[in-house]
């Protein structure tokens, strides 16, 4: 199902539409996809959620072959994504937008956000925005195993692979302090 809905940009005013489409992920839940782009000022926006009541989670996965590359990710606006190997973790913020894509998908993601850091960092930052990119292209041909971890509070994020392990998550925010 798709519905387009007009509505003001929060940028510029403009008239825009906002699209609001239904789709089924095998083995995990329908979602609904919001997605909007503004023609006068390049403003974007992507979220994902879950048509269905979810408990915080936290999903974990190998990644250790070419094969993984192509397994389904879904992270919604709040989720977080952390691939401890390669010193990465992306956590949500006011610009942040979710997708569906895959691991692939993620890793050309931070790869872009690299390659832009590249004209502006010191000589330190872009010789260790080096070594991240041919730590990425090592992945990307099984060469270098990684792990892939994501976290949402509100549940509508996952990893949908049988080698993906689920588990309850307590946001930090939310634990007891002791």
């Amino acid at each position: 199902m798709q519905t387009v809905v007009p509505g003001p940009c929060p940028c510029c005013n403009t008239d825009i539409k906002y699209l609001y489409k239904t789709e089924n992920i095998p083995y995990f839940s329908d979602i609904l996809i919001i997605s909007a782009v503004c023609p006068s000022c390049g403003y974007r926006f992507v979220d994902t959620q879950l048509l269905k009541q979810a408990d915080p989670a936290r999903y974990t996965m190998a990644v250790d072959a070419e094969d993984d590359l192509a397994v389904r990710v879904v992270r919604s606006m709040s989720a977080s994504i952390e691939i401890p190997e390669l010193g990465v973790r992306i956590d949500p913020g006011p610009s942040c937008q979710g997708f569906v894509s895959n691991v692939e998908g993620v890793l050309d993601r931070i790869e872009q956000v690299v390659k832009g850091a590249l004209s502006w960092g010191t000589d330190v930052e872009k010789e260790n925005a080096a070594v991240l990119l041919a730590d990425i292209a090592r992945v990307k041909t099984g060469t270098f195993p990684i792990t892939l971890i994501l976290e949402d509070p509100s549940g509508n994020s996952g990893i949908i692979a049988e080698k993906a392990k689920k588990e309850a998550y307590v946001p930090e925010e939310a634990s007891p302090q002791g």
